[in-house]
């Protein structure tokens, strides 16, 4: 069921189940991939897609018909089919099925490629429509990296450093009603590109920034500089997660274009924030890439 990549002294391994990301280790074995340990995480770098969170109550409307979706999609629990496969790149594709149209009644084309360069992965998504009318979607990466990387060191001492000063203020998610709050605001800074990290920041489950100018971010050890860049040049929003009780030894980066319902909006797809709207028979691109720092 998985499929591995080399190149140099590298290696990433890819599940054909949801074409996860499970490993990515460098030559002496370090693994910098969360390990999936069911205890707080079974998952380690699900795809997010035709949804990213969850629709109020686990049902929306396409169309003016009313479908049960479940949080995230359907992509994590999908087997893909290897195409295109070599030594440093291998393409997933996943089509529509019976299971998918029932809560998704789309015809479409999903790729996830995965290519291999020394210490850098790049990884880039494919959505096609095959229907005849516009397709909406929301589509989000959601990779796990251990942290901290090093038995001395602790989650609090690794800081999430972005390309560009940023005044970070999240919207924090209502754990009551499972919807983002439409008029309430978290500020973490102003004027810096700079974020320690602390678990009780996670108390209320992810840190969500909607309007960020960064299109890549690093998680490293304040004082050593080690840890990895994830760039996401194709997505508009960025989270952050660890479980809430600050005992889960990961951090997840996700980049998305879309999210969770929001208080404010109504049931229907197309209502909310950052839909991604595809005409028939076009294509859309969207990549991330992950690098090691200092390894």
């Amino acid at each position: 069921m998985s499929i591995t990549l080399h190149s140099g002294n590298y290696e990433v391994t890819i599940n054909r189940m949801g074409a996860e990301l499970k490993s990515f280790r460098n030559a002496d074995g370090k693994e910098f991939i969360w390990n999936s340990d069911p205890a707080f995480w079974m998952r380690s770098s699900p795809l997010l897609f035709p949804t990213i969170g969850n629709v109020r109550n686990n049902e929306t409307y396409f169309n003016g018909v009313k479908y049960t979706l479940p949080k995230h999609g359907f992509c994590k629990d999908s087997v893909f089919t290897p195409i295109e496969v070599s030594d440093t790149r291998v393409t997933f594709v996943l089509n529509e099925s019976e299971e998918s149209l029932a809560v998704y009644p789309f015809q479409f084309e999903l790729t996830l490629t995965y290519e291999l360069d020394q210490n850098t992965l790049h990884m880039t998504y494919t959505v096609t429509n095959k229907d005849t009318g516009d397709m909406p979607y929301h589509i989000g990466a959601h990779p796990g990296f251990m942290c901290p990387l090093e038995s001395d060191e602790d989650f609090s001492e690794y800081q999430l450093v972005f390309e560009k000063e940023e005044k970070l203020i999240a919207t924090p998610y209502n754990l009551e009603d499972l919807s983002f709050y439409s008029d309430k605001q978290i500020t973490y800074a102003s004027n810096s590109d700079t974020l320690p990290l602390e678990k009780k920041m996670f108390d209320n489950d992810a840190i969500f920034f909607p309007q960020i100018a960064s299109r890549s971010v690093k998680l490293v050890h304040a004082s050593r500089g080690h840890g990895i860049r994830v760039d996401y040049p194709d997505f508009r929003t960025i989270a952050f997660w660890t479980p809430i009780g600050g005992k889960a030894p990961f951090l997840c980066i996700e980049p998305w274009n879309g999210s969770a319902i929001y208080d404010d909006e109504d049931d229907n797809f197309t209502s909310k924030r950052n839909v991604e709207m595809l005409a028939p028979n076009n294509s859309k691109s969207y990549r991330m890439t992950i690098s090691l720092l200092g390894y």
